[in-house]
């Protein structure tokens, strides 16, 4: 599987889109039209070892909901990533069984270097 989930009103999604220049067997889900499903969740989840290495804690709503001032359980994380996309880290990028999460140099350089083998 080679799947790109990111968000279309982001730049730096859009310019991390660019920079991996996905072919047509790369499947892009924008997370604000269709959120994560839980399948997949899990399936990262088990790729990455946590929840909450899965969670963006720059999201606006953290702090809004008071998210940050609470100990957070991996349960807690994945209800939260589940029901707001504004929770995922963004662009989550799937080729084969390669994961990558965020907008970190190295972690789109690593994606760029995988799609484009």
């Amino acid at each position: 599987m080679k799947k790109i989930y990111y968000l279309s009103t982001c730049d730096t999604c859009q310019r991390i889109l660019k920079e991996i220049n996905p072919g047509k067997d790369v499947e892009l889900q924008d997370i604000k039209a269709q959120n994560i499903d839980a399948t997949t969740l899990d399936w990262i989840k088990e790729k990455v070892g946590s929840y909450e290495a899965l969670f963006s804690k720059r999201a606006i709503k953290y702090r809004s909901l008071g998210l940050n001032e609470m100990s957070l359980t991996e349960a807690d994380y994945r209800k939260h990533l589940l029901e707001e996309y504004t929770f995922l880290k963004r662009p989550f990028m799937i080729n084969g069984d390669e994961v990558f999460i965020g907008n970190a140099k190295k972690d789109v350089a690593a994606a760029v270097e995988s799609f484009n083998k």
